[in-house]
C-alpha cells in the first residue's frame, strides 16, 4: 500500500465535518498515512472491556480515543480561525509550505 501525502499533521487544530462527532473540534495527537486515518484527543471516544493481567491487576470497561478518516475532518487556520482547505505553495528558497485556501496564509 503506497503512502499518501497528508495535508494533516500532528498538532493541527481540526473540525469534524462528519460522522457522530459532528462540528467537534480538537487536536489531532496521531496520524495513521497508510490508513489516511487520524485521532483526536476526547474526541470518537469508544469502550474497550479488558480482562485483568499482571501489568493491569483491575479488568473492567476502558475508554479510549478511536480513529477518524481525514475526509471527515477539515483543518482549522490559526490565522482566521476557520475551517478550511489546505493548498500548497513553493516559497522563493524552495521550501512547500502547506497554505490556508480562505486567507492566503502560510500554516506552518
Amino acid at each position: 500500500m503506497a503512502l499518501t501525502k497528508l495535508k494533516i499533521k500532528k498538532g493541527d487544530r481540526v473540525k469534524v465535518i462528519a460522522g457522530k462527532e459532528l462540528n467537534k473540534e480538537g487536536k489531532v495527537f496521531m496520524v495513521f498515512p497508510a490508513k489516511s486515518r487520524i485521532m483526536i484527543e476526547k474526541l470518537n471516544l469508544i469502550k474497550r472491556h479488558t480482562k485483568p493481567t499482571q501489568k493491569q491487576q483491575h479488568g473492567g470497561i476502558v475508554e479510549k480515543e478511536a480513529s477518524i478518516h481525514m475526509s471527515n475532518v477539515m483543518l482549522i487556520c490559526p490565522k482566521c480561525s476557520k475551517p478550511t482547505r489546505v493548498g500548497y505553495k513553493i516559497l522563493e528558497g524552495g521550501d512547500k509550505m502547506r497554505v490556508c485556501k480562505k486567507c492566503e496564509e502560510v500554516i506552518d
